[in-house]
């Protein structure tokens, strides 16, 4: 059996852990570029934190807060000039998904001051500066993944960067996601969800990648009666960032799977999020499985005794209602189709009119 497995983060989970070990950003350079949103960091003090740990470390820094849901390859470009300019050693990432994707996104095009948005995604391989992440949402695991997707306007689409850049570090704090709203902890914990169930139904699993997802999905399923009540304990706040963390190494050995690759048109032509649109398409995903064993054993390790538990569950939590044309799922069918990388992905041999199914039975079209 040929097994590798390849994840180079160090990861420090503690409440407080960002001011405790402040000696942790010793060593990285004398000058830190912060990549954050606009608001969330503030809020729920992630930013405030690193702040005080680089001061206590004499480590100068410069804060980007401009960096929007899905971030696009613009601000990315913006966001690097910037980084040149300040002549910053390092990146620290601090929010959810994209801002940490896009910290990546700004490591490599500092690294490499030729790129600029329209020829940032190439194949070459490129070096990056190195990378702190600090996330504040349970849902990309990207602080253990090597990718950074980002939003193409141009080819109105998502696209993943295509450079490995696994951060150095992650510092990881529950207490940071307790003033999310419960949507966004609703869809970021369906986004942690998929990563795991998307890896562990996967061509690429292994022995390894298979006993995190078991535990993980184990460990999420702890969380489901928060997550419909709406009453997020924080004893399950802490299982969701492991369950994302988790979810991240494992996609990081396998990549994500149909449903990540089909949600993308819902986020960028319907403005969906990324969790819910995932959610969305995962009651018909599962069906089309012919061997049930592994898809079975999701709904075991969830609680559950069946797929029409299961359908009840992502009903009671994903509460959206996606409006499309069939000439529109007929677009979004024929771009999936032709993403190979997800295709291959999938363990077993796929038709164009199961795609087709998924997004007709699990969208409302006219």
């Amino acid at each position: 059996m040929d097994i590798t497995y390849h994840m180079p983060v160090k990861v420090m989970m503690e409440k407080g852990i960002v001011i405790k070990k402040h000696h942790e950003f010793k060593g990285f350079g004398k000058k830190a570029f912060i990549i954050t949103g606009k608001s969330s960091s503030k809020i729920n003090g992630s930013l405030e934190d690193v702040e005080a740990a680089l001061d206590k470390e004499g480590i100068d820094y410069y804060i980007f807060d401009r960096v929007e849901e899905n971030p696009s390859l613009e601000t990315i470009e913006d966001a690097s000039k910037i980084g040149l300019e300040q002549n910053v050693d390092f990146i620290i990432g601090v929010g959810g998904g994209s801002p940490i994707d896009a910290a990546k996104a700004i490591a490599v095009m500092i690294k490499n001051p030729q790129l600029n948005k329209d020829n940032l995604i190439t194949p070459e391989k490129l070096e990056a500066l190195d990378v702190i992440a600090i996330p504040t949402t349970s849902g990309t695991g990207t602080e253990v993944t090597q990718y950074s997707v980002l939003t193409d306007h141009k080819n109105k689409t998502k696209r993943n960067l295509g450079q490995e850049v696994f951060p150095k570090l992650a510092l990881l704090d529950p207490k940071y996601t307790e003033k999310m709203d419960l949507d966004t902890t609703v869809s970021t914990a369906i986004d942690a969800l998929s990563h795991i169930i998307e890896g562990y139904l996967n061509r690429h699993a292994n022995d390894i990648t298979d006993a995190l997802a078991e535990r993980g999905i184990k460990i999420w399923g702890e969380c489901k009666d928060d997550l419909v009540s709406g009453d997020i304990k924080n004893t399950s706040r802490e299982k969701l960032m492991i369950a994302s963390n988790i979810g991240g190494m494992i996609i990081a050995q396998t990549g994500t799977s149909l449903p990540h690759g089909m949600s993308y048109p819902l986020t960028y032509h319907k403005g969906i999020s990324h969790g819910f649109a995932i959610g969305s398409l995962y009651k018909e995903y599962l069906k089309i499985f012919k061997d049930r064993k592994k898809v079975n054993k999701i709904y075991e390790l969830l609680g559950l005794e069946s797929h029409k538990e299961f359908e009840e569950l992502m009903d009671k939590l994903v509460k959206v209602h996606i409006h499309v044309t069939q000439d529109e799922i007929k677009k979004y069918t024929d771009e999936v189709w032709e993403n190979k990388e997800k295709l291959a992905n999938h363990p077993e041999d796929i038709l164009y009119e199961e795609l087709f199914f998924i997004y007709t039975n699990s969208l409302l079209y006219i």
